[in-house]
């Protein structure tokens, strides 16, 4: 590059033999006679660039090189080679803008830098526009909880079965990240189910309150396919006489929490399953299913949608176990969580849910 030497005088023994004042000062005017001519410069021109760059730019101070990383990382013929030198670099300040931004950067060596470097690298990498499923599978596994929820929210990012299949189980322990993922165009059916499954109903409630129309219904039918609904009931009673005494207790202004809750620790079925039909609207057949289901989350359900207070609804997962049964000291505290989390909002869609099948 003849007129690069006769710009600085001795260049070529300056790159090969040359003390770091003298490869600074180089490289500090040929970097910016590249960058005042960029925009007319063929591709044989910046490989020239590129070769006398490379050997120079390590020598100039980190504040040189992050104002060069940062020019250069807005251009999109800058050169490749230095270019990926500096985003290999450990110095945040330097790689940093070349790795948020920099269309030259090789993707092996976003993979490298992703799986070599630090959080900070990693951070800058999960903002660039665009990310394939190859790079955002390394910044997943090994970014920490505000990288992933940056790439996350990232709509250029790419994600692998497997990077999905990681994001959704980060998320349970991160609501932040719940509703960051909830949110992509890219989520499919059975993700968000997988998502929303492992979520607290909180959570749950939120994503719904921001989430798209068509992303609302899709939460809907997740629930319910989560939650699930009621199986025919092995044991075939007689509901006729519990309904006629709940009718004529309607009648009588008698029908409420209160006269539920003695049924319940009585151990009155039928007129528990009445009474419960009455009060939500879902027909007896249903509740019978429901209630004897091997969960209690049928249970907590009619309990958060009716306005039940826990103390009905504990007696009436003890009533489906029998006289003399009770629940372990666990699974009773695991209900009673569960029940103060759900919303009754949800509650009331399930059962709008169970009474449209009914209807069906």
């Amino acid at each position: 590059m003849a007129w690069a030497a006769s710009l600085i005088p001795g260049l070529d023994d300056i790159v090969k033999n040359g003390d770091p004042r003298r490869c600074a000062d180089a490289a500090q005017k040929i970097s910016e006679l590249f960058l005042q001519g960029a925009g007319q410069l063929k591709p044989a021109h910046v490989d020239l660039f590129d070769g006398i760059l490379t050997g120079l730019v390590p020598h100039t101070e980190i504040t040189s090189r992050a104002e060069l990383a940062e020019r250069l990382s807005l251009l999109g013929n800058a050169p490749p080679a230095l270019v990926n030198q500096l985003a290999r670099e450990d110095e945040i300040l330097v790689a940093g803008p070349l790795l948020r931004r920099s269309p030259v950067i090789a993707e092996p060596v976003l993979i490298e830098v992703a799986r070599m470097k630090g959080q900070g690298h990693l951070l800058a990498m999960s903002e660039r526009p665009k990310l394939s499923a190859g790079v955002t599978d390394v910044i997943v596994r090994r970014g920490d909880r505000e990288v992933v929820r940056r790439v996350a929210g990232n709509a250029g990012a790419q994600f692998s079965d497997l990077g999905y299949s990681s994001l959704i189980k980060r998320a349970g322990g991160d609501g932040v990240l719940t509703l960051t993922v909830g949110q992509r165009d890219d989520l499919g059916a059975q993700r968000l189910k997988d998502l929303l499954a492992g979520s607290v109903d909180l959570v749950r409630r939120r994503l719904f309150e921001v989430a798209k129309p068509a992303t609302k219904a899709a939460i809907n039918h997740a629930m319910v396919e989560i939650i699930g609904a009621p199986k025919p009931a092995a044991i075939q009673r007689d509901f006729a006489p519990a309904q006629r005494a709940i009718l004529a207790l309607h009648h009588a202004n008698g029908l409420n929490e209160a006269a539920l809750l003695g049924f319940a620790k009585a151990h009155r079925y039928e007129e528990c399953v009445a009474a419960l039909a009455a009060m939500s609207g879902v027909k007896i057949a249903t509740i019978d299913r429901l209630i004897m289901r091997d969960r209690h989350d049928s249970i907590l359900i009619l309990g958060r949608g009716t306005d039940l207070q826990w103390a009905t609804v504990r007696a009436l997962i003890v009533l489906r176990l029998g006289p003399g049964r009770v629940p372990s000291a666990t699974d009773i505290e695991a209900a009673r969580l569960n029940f103060e989390r759900l919303a009754a909002s949800t509650a009331q869609r399930v059962l709008n849910f169970w009474k449209t099948r009914q209807t069906a």
